[in-house]
């Protein structure tokens, strides 16, 4: 699981989402360009340092972010890309689905707290 826009701040959705994925039990990779630990976790700068297999990237950045990062997304090949609110771009959408990566236009919270992640 690649949280990508973590936030050290518990207030925030990307947070708590890595919060709550720890707890189910989730192997968690927060990304984040500054940050060097969040809720205890070490947290990767870029896309391109991560070698594990990736099942889930939840996406926390938005439109204008996520742009500079669609290639890494890409390369990193995730199962599927989650679109959490505010998030939404159809260029990497479409970019994603032309390398028929999964996406989904989901809250990545709601789908933890009702059994649908």
């Amino acid at each position: 699981m690649v949280v990508l826009g973590a936030s050290p701040k518990p207030a925030r959705y990307a947070n708590r989402t890595l919060r709550e994925l720890m707890a189910g039990g989730y192997i968690v990779i927060p990304v984040h360009p500054k940050i060097r630990e969040i809720e205890g976790l070490p947290v990767v700068h870029t896309l391109t340092t991560i070698r594990e297999r990736v099942h889930t990237l939840t996406l926390y950045v938005g439109p204008g972010r996520s742009r500079g990062l669609a290639d890494g997304i890409v390369r990193l090949n995730p199962g599927r890309v989650i679109f959490n609110p505010g998030t939404e771009s159809d260029d990497l959408e479409a970019q994603l689905r032309s390398r028929h990566i999964a996406c989904l236009h989901a809250c990545t919270l709601v789908m933890l707290r009702t059994g649908q992640f």
